[in-house]
């Protein structure tokens, strides 16, 4: 077990009947856990050239904004639709219990910045693929990803193509 892993909470039936839901605001409560988390989150990733790291609306801007500084890397926020001023640039893709639109500023990277996205969870991969596309999009190089959390049993590493590293501290 993670030095943090008992600070994720599972809560049955949420957001509907049949989901286990993995709270991870115990973990961002606790200031150890939290550093702990945000320390293993970064080292795979240490000496690789991140400029920028990518966070997914919402908990992975907490986690985002946390790993940039950690690895000296600018913070890019991936929103949800109609949460950015324009220009911006967007893609729609599907959840595990719907389909939702990400954009991201259409300046928010320079053309081969070596990039990072972030997720608070992986689950059926729609979010991080996503993500990825809009790097594409912007000309950004993508370095790889990490999420706190993969639910396995959703196979949403299946969807993470091309060969670049995909990091997950937590599996269940």
């Amino acid at each position: 077990m993670s030095p943090f892993e008992h600070l994720v909470t599972a809560v049955p039936d949420f957001p509907r009947p049949g989901v286990l839901f993995r709270d991870v605001s115990p973990l961002l409560a606790d200031a150890e856990g939290f550093a702990r988390c945000i320390d293993a989150l970064a080292e795979p990733w240490q000496g690789q050239g991140v400029q920028a790291v990518c966070g997914i609306e919402s908990r992975g801007f907490i986690f985002g904004a946390a790993l940039a500084l950690k690895l000296g890397a600018g913070f890019v926020p991936i929103r949800k639709a109609g949460k950015l001023p324009p220009p911006v640039l967007g893609t729609d893709y599907q959840l595990e219990y719907g389909s939702d639109r990400l954009e991201v500023g259409s300046k928010a990277l320079c053309a081969g910045e070596r990039t990072l996205i972030i997720d608070d969870v992986l689950a059926t991969g729609g979010t991080l693929a996503a993500a990825r596309e809009l790097v594409a999009q912007l000309g950004g190089e993508l370095v790889g990803a990490a999420v706190v959390i993969e639910l396995a049993a959703l196979h949403g590493r299946d969807r993470w193509l091309g060969g670049t590293p995909l990091h997950a501290l937590l599996r269940y």
